[in-house]
């Protein structure tokens, strides 16, 4: 599964992450090319191709004529409370669905996960729920609704003193330091890397599910 994520970006999710507390937000703005903020609050996002579910009737056979249920998790929203040790993300989404054959009333169950990345690839934690759709007799479309919520410790979150110390460190304009941008410093990109947490949620698929979703 690719868990590169259409996520929010460090500067975005303060923004987005409404509930974040400014506190421990790191603000760099010294006139020197320099403009970022870095937040305890995870970025929240959607990995590739896992957005969108679709079902079949017949196993192997993804032909119109077989199409059973499609779905896709929109309106993702988040919000962050980073004032205690342990940092709390939480999400809501909503999931729209449509099927084929409107006979009869019907109720679905499709799987999702919630997985937090920490550095861009570590797995920290993954959690799996189900959004649960009720089709009514004659109508082709139901909506659901889902919440996931996870946790990360805010010293992990936090950056080391002294690489905010480089980061935040005043330069006058002249020095040969002022030049350059803190940002690049391979210790210091490390040190943020190494600091910045993901929280993705998408469908749980299985493989040809994936791969549908690849190649479509």
């Amino acid at each position: 599964m690719m868990l590169r994520a259409r996520a929010l970006t460090a500067v975005s999710a303060v923004a987005a992450l409404s509930a974040c507390s400014q506190q421990g937000e790191l603000v760099i703005d010294q006139g020197v090319g320099i403009a970022s903020v870095l937040s305890l609050c995870p970025a929240v996002g959607i990995p590739d191709y896992t957005g969108d579910v679709t079902t079949f009737r017949t196993a192997g056979d993804t032909s119109v004529g077989s199409l059973d249920v499609s779905a896709a998790m929109t309106d993702l929203r988040a919000t962050c409370n980073d004032t205690a040790d342990q940092v709390y993300s939480e999400a809501n989404f909503t999931v729209n669905a449509r099927r084929t054959d409107t006979r009869g009333s019907r109720t679905v169950q499709l799987p999702y996960f919630v997985t937090v990345l920490r550095g861009g690839s570590a797995v920290i934690s993954k959690r799996v729920g189900q959004v649960t759709l009720t089709f009514a007799d004659g109508q082709d479309r139901a909506t659901g609704a889902g919440k996931v919520g996870s946790f990360i410790n805010r010293a992990d979150a936090a950056l080391p003193e002294d690489i905010r110390k480089k980061i935040t460190k005043r330069r006058r304009a002249g020095d040969t330091e002022a030049a350059l941008d803190p940002l690049a410093d391979p210790e210091v990109k490390a040190a943020i890397t190494r600091s910045r947490f993901e929280m993705l949620v998408g469908f749980q698929l299985t493989e040809d599910q994936l791969a549908y979703n690849v190649t479509r």
